[in-house]
């Protein structure tokens, strides 16, 4: 199989690429039933308007290039590298810091350790980090899923979801939800009542994907689902 055919596909003949991007699959494990964190985008958004999603969105240019304590797991790491043209430490750096920070801009949550050390952001989108005390944690994040939007859709990203818990939560802001903002609800469910909200479909795969993981052992790493359209035909591979 070519590795980098997965990076491609096509709308009225002209080849497009998906632009990186990364999400976060937040749960917290503070009661019984474990719960998920879903926020509720606005109607008005062009891409999945009105559903509940977990936060993420693309990679921006200077996320790599964010001050971070410790280091994805070795495995994550090697299998975000898998099936790329130009695979990379930095590249996995840069998706994981991305669903970090989108978390933060999304939801207030800023996945991190507490720290004393003022540095100055790459970019103002990483600034509420920086006030707050927080610098990014990777070793808190562990890769899960892979999904590319299939081809004649408006926007196109490959996706890298990552699994994190609310304990790894350095700071919490207030006033990120709101009419004006990206999310316009935000719930923590638990994965029954999840699977009953409006849900895009990937979302829903993750989610049953996720939940599985959570069965298994802490220590136990399954193969890492990868959803994607290539020639008109669907395909669901598994990164190991």
């Amino acid at each position: 199989m070519n590795a980098a055919a997965h990076e491609d596909g096509e709308i009225g003949g002209r080849s497009v690429r998906p632009r990186d991007a990364a999400t976060l699959v937040l749960v917290d494990r503070s009661a019984p039933a474990p719960r998920v964190l879903l926020g509720l985008r606005h109607s008005r958004h062009v891409f999945i308007p009105g559903k509940y999603v977990f936060p993420g969105g693309r990679v921006d240019p200077t996320d790599g290039k964010m001050a971070a304590v410790g280091d994805l797991d070795p495995i994550s790491a090697r299998r975000l590298g898998a099936r790329l043209r130009r695979p990379s430490n930095a590249r996995a750096r840069a998706l994981a810091l991305a669903a970090i920070r989108e978390t933060g801009e999304e939801t207030g949550l800023l996945l991190g350790r507490r720290t004393e050390e003022k540095r100055r952001p790459p970019a103002s989108e990483w600034q509420r980090f920086v006030d707050a005390g927080v610098i990014p944690d990777l070793s808190a994040l562990t890769f899960v899923f892979r999904a590319i939007t299939p081809p004649k859709r408006p926007r196109r990203f490959d996706t890298r979801f990552f699994l994190a818990f609310r304990d790894a939560v350095g700071a919490e802001l207030p006033d990120a939800i709101g009419p004006e903002q990206e999310f316009v609800d935000l719930k923590w469910m638990t994965f029954a009542k999840a699977e009953s909200a409006d849900l895009p479909t990937v979302t829903k795969v993750v989610l049953a994907a996720v939940a599985r993981r959570l069965e298994l052992a802490a220590t136990a790493q399954p193969p890492v689902p990868f959803f994607y359209v290539r020639h008109g035909r669907f395909h669901r591979d598994e990164i190991a």
